[in-house]
């Protein structure tokens, strides 16, 4: 369907419809509000759009196409922008905007020529720095699309530049792929159909596992091999590598597409088979016969058709699936491949391009951040490069124009400074070393032309290429100049995944200390599953307090009943129970943060996420750089409740009192003193509940102080104090319980920190020259210079 973009007149607010086309019965229109795990109507209302034109979402409806209107505040009686015949529920404009204020509605049409009523209105604005990106149209963006072969990753007017550049500049390279051709000649991957899981096998065990993830590494072997033969012969390479490439290719073809690697039966066998066939097909296409080319055709058809139909159009109003938001591009590379060759293909690629402007990245907003936690991030935005290549060759479209993948590698470097060990957030980030970001920083720092993520890699040994005909491919790319991060603050907020990471310094993790909190309006669904309100500390290259448990079977026994459980993290509980488990419900909210180059502070609410849910769960982080860390909580329920504070190590927690408590790693420890509530009770274990299978053999230290006696309401107030061995801090701090919270003063070893901690939200608190009301107040004095006060 082709959408009908116009400059229209309105008239007292009528349209004036070219051809006369009858209004007839009206339909009802859908407009109930976005739930969990809906994308939502897109500009929000009072919204500042930081890219021009907007994406415009709004909820979909089942044998309807679309109309918008969009007006320049001032100019109510004229409609500036009018977009009809719209096929999907979203819609990026073809041309930008005038920065200034707006409102948009929108209105359904059945195929029997009957609307609906308009929606309700909605104003947003437009920055005045806003990034112009315009959705071509889709005769247009299909249009650029070259007509022959290769159309992936290069265009044939460019294979004659990459042939020089592997003759000359990028001759290493090209023997680098050479070498691998020879070795895939000698030793040929194997091509039999691989097999089906046996009958009454059981999903999710070791066995199933086996046959689930090794029909994916033996699919990639085959076709990734094809496609390395295929390219290197583009470049120059032997006859040879083509028809073996060919081979292979054809091979495969016979599987069954719907069989052991269709996309529904095994969709991670299914999606390198769907995006390495094509590669293969477009690379090696001039020495298929047309026998050949159809019996290519055939099987993708029904494989291209199989993803489509399981993502179009429900990933454009329900996005939020993890495979899902890398299956969308790698159909984009089997529309292009087939551009023109299989029924639907243009289909299939509209559909990308809309992903790619509408609703792309979900799991983040303009920040840059990943709510599924570094690795999943590393991961997905990896294979997310791809298409930013295939993009830009095939249709002129530079993804990192897009506001979020101009700051996408900040993520890693608040996250994973040079030479961090583990991620804290999200399924897989504690296996994960700043140096295992290095290939993916370099494609970004390249592709992006960012002096920032190039400084990043030069720390850890230099750019590192990603290899193969793809590594090729970017080694073609423009060299960048390194910028240090001097000019950045140490410490960021990412709103858009409710994610704070707070450092004393970005350049080095072993002179870093750094706390990360999270409490997420993106709840705690998919693999960034942990509670809200939860932290993490690391200090001078060592982890402190931890995420615990093991990844290796999502959803198993251990990691739905450990890994999702608030008990598995540095969090509370309230009568043994948590928040909701992988749930897009179960939402937490950053709600304030402020950094400065003394202290840090930052508030998170976490209440509504309990099941059931609790009255309160605030919970604020005062980091007073390099040596303090005050987490303050409060706690309200609607019944007498037990609070029990949970804390994770590496190693035994070594516990004297509540005052006296210590966690150890190598050379580096934390001193925690609770000094609010009194009287707790602690228990510690090495054990899961339930543990991971045997064969996993991690164990981590699980420390839980109780509260004993039932309460509506408490407060905790605990310091930690991470510093080296043979560093010695000052152990001096009063809190005092005056009317409206707490007074909180801690010596420091170069002078003196207090804090105003409030209990009231409404109540005027005072004490030792600070006032607030409702908030947290703070100052730091060092024993010479100026003092730092700090309020939110």
């Amino acid at each position: 369907m082709k959408t009908r973009v116009l400059m229209g007149v309105v008239t007292a607010g009528a349209l004036v419809l070219a051809g006369g086309v009858a209004w007839g019965a009206e339909l009802k229109l859908d407009e109930r509000a976005a739930g969990a795990g809906e994308w939502g109507y897109r500009p929000a209302a009072g919204s500042i759009s930081a890219v021009n034109p907007p994406s415009f979402s709004w909820r979909p409806q089942k044998e309807l196409s679309w109309e918008i209107e969009c007006s320049r505040e001032g100019e109510s009686s004229r409609v500036t922008d009018v977009a009809k015949d719209i096929e999907f529920n979203v819609y990026c404009p073809p041309r930008a905007f005038a920065a200034g204020t707006y409102t948009w509605r929108y209105r359904g049409k059945d195929k029997d020529g009957r609307y609906t009523s308009w929606s309700r209105a909605r104003a947003f604005s437009i920055a005045a720095d806003s990034t112009e990106m315009p959705m071509p149209a889709r005769e247009e963006l299909l249009g650029r699309i070259p007509k022959s072969h290769p159309r992936l990753f290069m265009r044939p007017e460019n294979v004659g530049r990459l042939r020089e550049l592997a003759k000359g500049p990028m001759k290493d390279e090209y023997d680098r792929l050479v070498r691998e051709c020879e070795r895939l000649l000698s030793r040929p991957p194997e091509t039999k159909e691989p097999a089906k899981y046996p009958k009454g096998i059981v999903r999710g065990s070791e066995a199933w596992r086996k046959i689930w993830w090794g029909n994916r590494t033996y699919t990639i072997r085959a076709l990734n091999g094809a496609a390395t033969l295929a390219f290197t012969r583009l470049l120059g390479g032997k006859e040879q590598y083509g028809r073996e490439a060919k081979r292979i290719l054809l091979e495969c073809a016979r599987w069954d597409p719907k069989g052991s690697t269709g996309y529904r039966y095994n969709d991670e066998a299914g999606m390198p088979y769907a995006y390495y066939f094509s590669r293969t097909y477009t690379f090696v296409n001039d020495v298929l016969t047309e026998k050949e080319k159809s019996i290519c055709r055939d099987t993708m058809k029904v494989r291209g058709e199989e993803m489509y139909n399981h993502l179009c159009p429900r990933h454009l109003w329900q996005p939020y699936s993890s495979h899902s938001n890398r299956a969308w591009h790698f159909l984009g590379e089997v529309g292009i491949a087939f551009l023109g060759e299989i029924e639907g293909a243009d289909d299939w690629v509209w559909f990308a391009a809309n992903v790619f402007f509408n609703t792309y990245p979900v799991w983040s907003d303009d920040d840059g951040g990943w709510h599924e936690g570094v690795s999943y991030w590393s991961s997905y935005i990896g294979r997310f490069t791809w298409w930013a290549d295939v993009m830009r060759e095939a249709m002129g479209i530079n993804a990192y124009d897009k506001p979020y993948f101009s700051k996408v590698g900040y993520y890693a470097m608040y996250l994973m400074p040079p030479g961090k060990v583990s991620g804290v957030f999200g399924d897989g980030a504690n296996r994960r070393r700043a140096s295992d970001l290095v290939p993916l920083m370099s494609q970004l720092a390249a592709q992006a032309g960012n002096g920032h993520w190039q400084w990043y890699v030069e720390q850890m040994g230099g750019p590192k290429g990603t290899g193969g005909y793809v590594g090729f491919i970017r080694g073609a790319l423009a060299k960048v100049a390194a910028r240090a991060p001097d000019d950045l603050p140490g410490s960021r907020l990412f709103a858009g995944i409710g994610q704070a990471y707070l450092n004393t310094t970005l350049r080095d993790a072993g002179e870093d200390v750094q706390v990360a909190f999270k409490s997420s309006p993106m709840g705690t669904q998919s693999h960034g599953n942990e509670a809200h309100n939860s932290f993490g500390l690391w200090a001078y290259g060592q982890r402190l307090l931890i995420r615990t448990g093991s990844y290796y079977n999502y959803g198993g026994p251990h990691h739905r009943d450990w890994m999702w459980s608030t008990r598995s993290v540095n969090n509370i509980t309230v009568n043994g129970g948590g928040q909701g488990k992988r749930s897009a419900r179960a939402k937490g909210e950053i709600v304030g943060f402020k950094t400065t180059e003394a202290v840090d502070i930052v508030v998170g609410e976490a209440g509504s996420a309990y099941e059931p849910a609790i009255e309160r769960f605030t919970r604020a982080i005062i980091f007073v750089k390099p040596e303090l860390v005050v987490v303050y909580d409060r706690l309200e329920t609607k019944g007498p409740s037990t609070f029990e504070y949970r804390l994770h190590a590496v190693n035994r927690i070594e516990v004297k009192d509540q005052h006296n408590i210590r966690v150890r790693n190598d050379d580096v420890v934390c001193d925690v003193d609770f000094l609010a509530p009194a009287r707790l009770s602690f228990t510690q274990t090495n054990e899961y509940d339930p543990n991971p299978i045997e064969r996993i053999k991690l164990r981590e230290w699980h420390l839980t102080a109780g509260t004993g006696e039932k309460s509506r309401r408490v407060e905790f107030v605990t310091l930690y104090r991470p510093h080296r061995v043979s560093e010695a801090l000052p152990a001096d701090a009063s809190l005092e319980s005056v009317k409206g919270g707490y007074i909180l003063v801690v010596k420091l070893s170069g002078g003196r920190f207090t804090a105003l901690l409030p209990t009231d939200d409404n109540a005027v608190l005072k004490g030792r020259g600070l006032e607030s009301k409702g908030a947290i107040k703070c100052r730091v004095e060092p024993t010479r210079g100026r003092a730092t006060v700090v309020g939110l």
